[in-house]
């Protein structure tokens, strides 16, 4: 595998960004025009209805975002024409034909200009409605890849995906493509036009019901995407459909080059901009977050399971590399963006740094006094989980409903209140457990090639992505953690 300097690659290029206003989209933008100010422009996708809405889309929800500073400092007066110059902002929505874009010179224009495109947009909620996640998913895929082919100085498409569209395999998972219509499941067969219409049918026939209202409807396609991945192999909806997406573009390139991208669970940044810089809510994120303010009342894991994650800088890093890498090679190429094979890091670690930190610095809650917190109960084989679930909420549950009965109802307010709550946390616990309980480790052989590539121009040094040289006990505790208190907590 051999390349000139990346920085250099990405001169007078045009790149298009699906899902621009998003967590890794927001770190790719920055890094592109940090490192090479020559870059010809860079064209964000915003779902927006025209061009001034999406404007004041990226500037609220991106350029204004502290993740821009050490732009902003660079440029000084200049950052305001820099970033006119660089950036345009494009009102649009992959779900439709042409990504939704509705003026035709714009179109021409693009297709005329755009080298590289970077599809990143996607819905990753676990439990998301599944017309929603084939819309956006798959269909947005497909969308994006059709727009793509029509872009005649196109160099390059490439696909962010998911390293847990493995599903919950065991051992070390390699970086493999899908093959059309294969499954988790034996020989069971993937027709996604049979699954689009299964919705079709299904939104059709909850029409004819009753009691069929928008909440119902809702319901019910979250329950269709759960019941369907589950039959094809997948744990939830989000990694199925991330699937789906792989399978149909690798149909639909054709002699386009394409990198689908596989991260494991992105976490903060570990050094640029700067360390610990975060973004919404993500998956270990709700575990800090609930032990921080005291509402985390136990931990269920394989505490010394590989917990792999990655650093946000370092994926978009990979990204930067993946597409200067095979720009104008007509195959298909897969990478995972993962740690649990050049350096794994367990879930026990995340545990102990939790408890340093959040000892030495505690929060306060809203009326002033100190958060209390001590470790919580760790379960390491959900057995004796469950049978703490029953112990701590089922019982009492049924206890209420008893006396609710004897009352007369008195207390169904506070039943149904509880009910809900538990059959919530039983619910994220189905979709959660798996990765808790993960045996899988990400061989990444195509990745550690390209890092050795970058090293011949000393490319490592500004495009790092090797987990090996991150400490993840100090990364925890003096980057991640903050991180998340800082831009996630308050």
């Amino acid at each position: 595998m051999e390349f000139g300097r990346i920085v250099d690659a990405l001169e007078d290029k045009s790149i298009l960004i699906t899902g621009s206003t998003g967590f890794l989209a927001k770190i790719f933008v920055e890094k592109v025009l940090r490192v090479q100010p020559k870059v010809k422009r860079l064209y964000l996708l915003v779902r927006a209805s025209d061009t001034k809405s999406a404007e004041k889309r990226l500037q609220n929800e991106v350029i204004e975002k502290e993740l821009f500073d050490c732009l902003r400092k660079k440029h000084g007066k200049e950052f305001h024409s820099f970033i006119t110059e660089k950036i345009c902002a494009i009102p649009g929505d992959i779900i439709h034909e042409n990504l939704g874009i509705e003026d035709i010179n714009m179109r021409e224009l693009m297709w005329n200009d755009i080298n590289m495109v970077i599809h990143v947009a996607a819905t990753t909620n676990f439990y998301v409605r599944y017309d929603i996640a084939l819309n956006i998913n798959v269909i947005g895929a497909k969308n994006a890849m059709n727009f793509a082919k029509k872009c005649g100085k196109l160099e390059v498409f490439l696909h962010v995906s998911t390293a847990y569209v493995t599903g919950e395999k065991e051992g070390l998972l390699l970086e493999k493509a899908f093959g059309k219509g294969e499954t988790l499941k034996g020989n069971m067969y993937l027709d996604i036009d049979a699954e689009l219409k299964l919705v079709e049918r299904r939104k059709k026939e909850l029409l004819k019901l009753d009691n069929s209202t928008m909440d119902v409807e809702r319901m019910a396609m979250k329950e269709l995407g759960i019941e369907r991945a589950r039959h094809f192999g997948w744990p939830n909806t989000y990694v199925f459909t991330k699937a789906m997406a792989e399978m149909l573009l690798g149909q639909l390139r054709g002699s386009l080059p394409l990198v689908i991208a596989r991260p494991t669970i992105i976490t903060s940044t570990w050094k640029e901009p700067f360390p610990g810089w975060i973004e919404g809510n993500r998956t270990i994120d709700n575990i800090i977050v609930s032990y921080a303010k005291g509402t985390l009342p136990c931990f269920v894991a394989d505490v010394e399971s590989p917990m792999d994650v990655i650093p946000g800088d370092m994926v978009v890093n990979a990204l930067i590399a993946m597409v200067v890498a095979h720009s104008n090679q007509q195959a298909e190429f897969i990478y995972h963006i993962s740690s649990s094979v050049r350096n794994p890091v367990k879930y026990s670690i995340l545990e102990q740094c939790g408890y340093r930190y959040f000892s030495k610095n505690p929060l306060f809650g809203k009326n002033g006094k100190e958060i209390s917190r001590q470790k919580v109960p760790v379960f390491k084989k959900l057995a004796i989980f469950r049978i703490f679930l029953f112990i701590r909420y089922w019982l009492p549950l049924e206890m209420l409903r008893l006396v609710n009965a004897i009352f007369c109802c008195l207390f169904s307010k506070k039943y149904k209140e509880l009910s809900r709550k538990y059959k919530y946390l039983m619910l994220l616990i189905d979709l959660y457990i798996p990765y808790c309980f993960f045996k899988g480790c990400f061989d990444d052989v195509n990745l550690e090639r390209l890092r050795m590539a970058t090293k011949k121009h000393n490319d490592n040094q500004i495009f790092d992505f090797d987990p090996k040289n991150i400490d993840w006990d100090e990364y925890f505790y003096n980057i991640h953690i903050p991180g998340v208190i800082k831009y996630v907590c308050n």
